[in-house]
């Protein structure tokens, strides 16, 4: 029968089976550590990469919003041009009618002055022959002495009144030129006021016109505006068919069923004959379009129609205003509701000149043809839609001879 281990052996071998796990603990913390480290600077490393993406997509900023933000900085910087040059023209008027009144005024006072110098000369001959007194107690007669006295106090009431009219000219005179300084100061304020905004007005038509050409003659970035007029285009097909929806609720009517045409009355029957929205031509058609260089391919709802900027635009028929406001992609656009689910839309707008809810006749000027959100100048896009669906306008407006 074997013999038990003696005591100190089998501690020793307690401690043995103990000491291994316990020294190979320290290279597990260790390698869990390291992954940890590894972890956190991935983390930190992904991070660093969604905010350059991030970053990124903030720069990459759409360049319908960008034409927007011109055009709308353009239009504010125009508008103050215009106002500053109604108070330029409002100042230099009250300038010419000061200047009118400051020479009246010298006009007034050189007479005083001669007046008055008149008087002077008779006053020191009298003088010069003694004064006042022996004329009036040269006569024994007391009637005449009297005489004497009152018409030289009318005389001396009369200097008086001279020199207090002579006194409130100059007041008035120098109170005209004093006006008139003043005025001209402002003037010229004004005239630095507009130099400063017509200079901002010619940067940012700079910019416009630079990155218009880039989209005119880089493929890149004309692919990118016709995609965003592409979404453009679909984000006011949307918004027509709630305008419309919005309309039907107001009147009580039901959504139309079938798309039917209504009987050939009211707008129905205006087909060939409503007159042009505005004097110009058409330059880019209704329909499917392919441009001649980059060979893209895009749908018009309506026309461009080419006309001089300022030009009037009226409304082909009679309506009611359901929207006038800035459109993405379209700039300054009316909207006008004929009745039977037929509109018409106007846009690249320059100035408004009609209200929401407000009702207007066939041939009313409702507005100015414009550049704002075109890419390509002065012109009138406009649309003629039933039932939220584009139809060609060439065929709805009167044929020119």
């Amino acid at each position: 029968m074997p013999r038990p281990l003696p005591v100190v052996l089998v501690l020793l071998a307690v401690l043995v089976a103990v000491a291994i796990p316990l020294g190979a603990q320290p290279k597990r913390d260790d390698t869990l550590q390291g992954e940890q480290k590894k972890l956190q600077q991935t983390q930190k490393r992904l991070k660093e990469e969604r905010e350059k993406a991030a970053a990124a997509r903030a720069r990459e900023t759409s360049l319908l919003a960008e034409l927007e933000q011109i055009d709308q900085r353009l239009a504010d910087k125009q508008a103050e041009v215009a106002r500053l040059e109604v108070r330029i023209t409002r100042t230099r008027s009250d300038i010419g009618a000061l200047r009118a009144e400051v020479a009246r005024l010298e006009g007034h006072r050189a007479g005083q002055e001669e007046a008055l110098a008149r008087r002077l000369r008779v006053m020191y001959r009298v003088h010069a022959q003694g004064g006042a007194l022996p004329l009036i107690l040269s006569g024994d007669d007391p009637v005449t002495r009297a005489t004497a006295v009152r018409h030289l106090a009318s005389l001396a009431a009369l200097d008086a009144r001279q020199i207090r009219e002579y006194r409130g000219t100059s007041e008035r005179l120098a109170d005209r030129k004093g006006r008139e300084e003043a005025r001209q100061q402002e003037l010229a304020a004004l005239h630095a006021d507009a130099q400063r905004e017509q200079a901002e007005v010619d940067r940012d038509a700079a910019k416009r016109r630079t990155l218009l050409a880039r989209v005119r003659d880089e493929r890149a970035y004309h692919e990118r505006v016709v995609g965003e007029l592409t979404e453009a285009s679909r984000r006011l097909e949307a918004f027509i068919r709630e305008l419309g929806a919005k309309q039907r609720k107001l009147a009580k009517v039901p959504p139309p069923k079938g798309g039917i045409e209504p009987p050939g009355v009211g707008f129905g029957s205006s087909r060939g004959r409503l007159p042009w929205p505005t004097d110009g031509r058409i330059v880019v058609p209704f329909g499917a379009q392919v441009h001649p260089r980059f060979g893209t391919r895009t749908f018009r709802n309506g026309v461009d129609i080419e006309a001089a900027e300022g030009t009037d635009v009226t409304a082909v028929y009679a309506g009611h205003v359901i929207y006038t406001g800035w459109f993405k992609g379209y700039g300054n656009l009316i909207i006008l509701d004929h009745g039977s689910e037929y509109y018409t839309l106007y846009a690249h707008i320059a100035e408004i000149e009609v209200r929401e809810g407000e009702d207007v006749r066939q041939g009313q000027r409702i507005g100015t043809v414009g550049d704002t959100a075109s890419l390509a100048g002065p012109r009138l896009y406009f649309e003629v839609r039933y039932q939220g669906k584009p139809q060609d306008p060439a065929e709805w407006l009167r044929q020119r001879g």
